[in-house]
């Protein structure tokens, strides 16, 4: 059985290695084929992600001849499968995948199973379990979603998507952390979301959390004011009134920042 991967460079495995396929554009069109999910994607479709709106003479000849190379290379990597993978139907192609076999349908089906979840057992012993899934979910990521692959539009909706579904993920991570004590131990990983995320409120709130109950009470509020100069400098707003309350919080020993489940509804994205 093969493996694909898309949460990272993208990638096919299976037991004895890792390969990659072709070049950019063969790696663009299995890219649009796995982000469909198992629906038809239409030739049109396919041409703009390969060749967006300058596609070459005679495209669609173009286009059979990339399905063929890519067509050859999986029945090389999997001969002992009885129907190809790629198959040409009436509105266009269809790629057979099961979500077992890619890893971006893992990590969205484990960190949903973990919320489903949580609202039933809130015991510590099952949001130990919920952290370790949530982390092996996350350790599936290798680097930008499609490897930094431009595409087209489906292509860039996915990774949007999974950009964005990595993001509540690791809130999810960290709310389950902070509940149960883990507040020393993330704040390195925090600070490196927040670098990579510097204008997204949760992140800086669930920053701020962990410090403060680290003891840093000065180092929380030097987070916040970062991100509010950061915000007042490239978008002239300041930070919502439910971050700001935080910033009181800190100031005054509210007991609101030691409470078990902070307010994570209060998140809102910038930009």
């Amino acid at each position: 059985m093969l493996a694909f991967s898309v949460l990272g460079a993208v990638e096919v495995s299976r037991n004895n290695g890792v390969f990659r396929i072709g070049g950019v554009m063969q790696q663009t069109l299995l890219s649009s084929l796995l982000v469909c999910g198992g629906s038809v994607v239409t030739v049109d479709s396919l041409m703009e992600e390969l060749w967006g709106t300058t596609p070459p003479v005679k495209a669609e000849n173009a286009l059979q001849a990339q399905i063929s190379r890519l067509r050859r290379r999986l029945a090389q990597l999997e001969p002992g499968r009885a129907e190809p993978r790629l198959t040409t139907r009436a509105a266009g192609y269809l790629f057979e995948v099961d979500r077992a076999e890619l890893d971006a349908w893992i990590f969205l089906d484990t960190v949903d199973a973990v919320r489903g979840r949580m609202p039933e057992d809130k015991s510590e012993a099952a949001s130990q379990a919920d952290i370790a899934r949530l982390r092996t979910a996350l350790g599936l990521w290798r680097g930008p979603a499609l490897g930094g692959l431009t595409g087209g539009p489906m292509c860039q909706t996915a990774v949007n998507k999974l950009n964005e579904a990595r993001n509540a993920a690791l809130c999810l991570l960290y709310e389950i952390e902070l509940k149960f004590g883990g507040h020393m131990r993330i704040i390195p990983e925090l600070s490196e979301v927040c670098t990579q995320n510097p204008m997204q409120e949760q992140f800086c709130l669930l920053s701020m959390i962990a410090l403060y109950r680290s003891g840093r009470q000065t180092d929380a509020l030097e987070v916040y004011r970062r991100f509010r100069r950061r915000l007042a400098e490239q978008l002239g707003i300041e930070p919502s009134p439910a971050l700001a309350r935080y910033e009181r919080a800190i100031l005054t020993h509210d007991p609101l920042m030691l409470t078990d489940e902070p307010s994570l509804s209060i998140y809102s994205t910038v930009g």
